[in-house]
């Protein structure tokens, strides 16, 4: 089943195109990265997508529901965390909480003290008193107390330090196998690939890649380290082979993909003592698409 439904979208701003005939899915109980750079078009999609932003052309749809014009009854069954939360400075972190809860219905207080007691905040304190990290878990902890169908993420781990890090991750794998779905924007590449079950890569406003890690992982390059019983000849020559260096007793080289299985039939014929590799990343991922072309702005 699909939550999130979006075809050919676009929107621009004067003559700069934010997004340009992106197409995006979310199904059920489905966790799905969306990474790109600043300026990629990451918050812009999301605004769309939460009724802040008219697109220009396009579908846009979740639960079934247009983005815009049924943006009240969607907003019902989302839970919407941004990267900088802005909190009303005279209210307690616990009566914003409830506030934020009260607006789609019932308190589950039994869940909210839980969670409030994972991310070890103090509920009782004003907001105007809090760090940029514990107003982040007030709204985490709004976000994961409701009853929510989808959870639209956008850097929410923004602020944190990695224990609390580690118990977002919690939360997402819970509400995952509650069959409940998460749109997921992060810079934290390792956070990405440990979550998601499918990825997107943004890149000046149109998808470039979607699929599982397994998927994208062979537009990257493995890192591989090799020591034999005889020298090795003749790596130089191979198609595929990057980066070669003479590493103590052995060679340390990048090697692509569909260039593995032949490189690994020659290193065999040396007779092979040593052999270390490393997957791909999403960070290697995210780095071939963009190398230095990273633009600083708006996301």
């Amino acid at each position: 089943m699909t939550i999130v439904d979006v075809k050919g979208l676009t929107k621009t701003f004067g003559k700069f195109t934010a997004l340009d005939g992106v197409d995006l899915e979310v199904k059920k109980g489905e966790v799905f990265g969306f990474i790109g750079p600043n300026g990629a078009g990451k918050s812009t999609m999301i605004r769309v997508l939460l009724g802040m932003l008219k697109r220009d052309a396009g579908v846009a749809t979740i639960f079934g529901r247009d983005v815009w014009s049924d943006a009240v009854e969607i907003h019902r069954k989302i839970a919407y965390v941004p990267g900088d939360v802005n909190l009303w400075p005279n209210l307690t972190g616990g009566e914003v909480i409830d506030l934020f809860a009260s607006l789609q219905g019932d308190v589950n207080t039994m869940r909210r003290d839980e969670l409030i007691a994972k991310f070890d905040l103090d509920p009782s304190k004003k907001c105007r008193t809090y760090s940029k990290g514990n107003r982040q878990k007030v709204a985490l902890v709004a976000a994961f107390a409701s009853d929510a169908e989808l959870f639209i993420l956008d850097e929410p781990t923004s602020g944190l330090d990695p224990l609390m890090e580690r118990v977002f991750q919690q939360c997402v794998e819970t509400v995952k196998a509650a069959g409940k779905s998460v749109l997921l924007s992060s810079h934290i590449l390792s956070e990405v690939e440990r979550l998601c079950d499918r990825v997107g890569i943004i890149r000046s406003g149109k998808l470039v890649e979607t699929g599982t890690l397994a998927e994208l992982r062979h537009l990257t390059r493995s890192k591989l380290y090799v020591e034999t019983k005889v020298p090795v000849k003749g790596l130089d020559k191979f198609n595929g082979i990057y980066a070669l260096m003479n590493s103590g007793d052995g060679w340390s080289f990048e090697a692509d993909a569909a260039e593995l299985n032949g490189i690994m039939t020659h290193l065999s014929t040396f007779g092979i003592k040593r052999l270390e590799s490393a997957p791909p990343t999403l960070e290697d991922l995210f780095m071939q698409h963009y190398g230095e072309s990273i633009v600083e702005g708006d996301s």
